[in-house]
């Protein structure tokens, strides 16, 4: 098990050898950064909705899941909750049985221990599938999917999670409802979601760092659209992601 690396709302998080990056911003903190860039923007756009359907991209050391049951009980939410997270690091996810989780994650013990040996929870109004393997392969096996956690390491480092490609195939896997929220404001990742069909938005959340969400149909919004083609005329050197040949 690699050393806990705790964040500034007091949870541990990890350090990526194979990305070289840290799994959560340490600044921000593993749990505010779930909730401020993925639970509570996907939640309010979401509120009148009782049976929900998430992707979680991708489950790491499963902060977007847990939080959002977290989220949903210190809310007294009565949401019908399905979760499917893929992840291809096996032995990260049989390492986060020693992992210590924060105070905020008591009473998610049961769900967590049997997450990570049967890598799945099911009851009648919640279930949660953790899938092993190839992201972009599992993506293509989903159907009506209401949010999208994207939370995959960066594009400098892990590109074949935010290519135009891959975000086709998010496209073909959401309702035409769905948001996708993600930390990165990069012009190459909105390229990338705009090719694929996508509407872009920012938002700055209470004081923090600007983040995207994207949308399939541009709708009347308090966050900023950002107009996609006047981007690329501004800035013609700027180009979306591809998957390598």
């Amino acid at each position: 098990m690699k050393k806990f690396i705790k964040t500034i709302d007091g949870s541990n998080t990890l350090f990526s050898t194979k990305y070289n990056q840290h799994f959560h911003d340490l600044k921000t903190g593993a749990i505010q950064e779930a909730l401020t860039k993925h639970i509570i923007p996907s939640f309010e756009y979401h509120k009148n909705k009782k049976n929900l359907k998430i992707l979680d991209i991708c489950f790491g050391i499963g902060y977007n899941t847990l939080s959002t049951l977290y989220y949903l009980q210190k809310n007294n939410l009565d949401i019908k909750l399905e979760i499917y997270s893929p992840e291809f690091d096996l032995e990260l996810i049989n390492s986060l049985k020693e992992f210590v989780y924060p105070e905020e994650f008591k009473g998610l013990e049961s769900i967590i221990k049997e997450l990570l040996e049967n890598k799945r929870y099911e009851t009648e109004t919640l279930k949660i599938e953790l899938f092993i393997g190839d992201a972009r392969e599992y993506i293509k096996t989903l159907k009506e999917i209401d949010i999208v956690y994207q939370d995959a390491f960066s594009s400098e480092v892990n590109s074949e999670l935010w290519s135009v490609e891959y975000f086709k195939d998010i496209f073909e896997a959401t309702k035409d409802d769905c948001i996708v929220t993600t930390y990165s404001i990069a012009t190459n990742v909105r390229l990338s979601l705009y090719e694929a069909g996508f509407e872009i938005y920012e938002i700055n959340p209470k004081g923090n760092r600007k983040q995207t969400f994207a949308l399939k149909q541009k709708k009347e919004s308090k966050a900023k659209y950002i107009d996609m083609e006047l981007k690329k005329q501004r800035n013609k050197e700027a180009k979306a992601i591809y998957d390598k040949l």
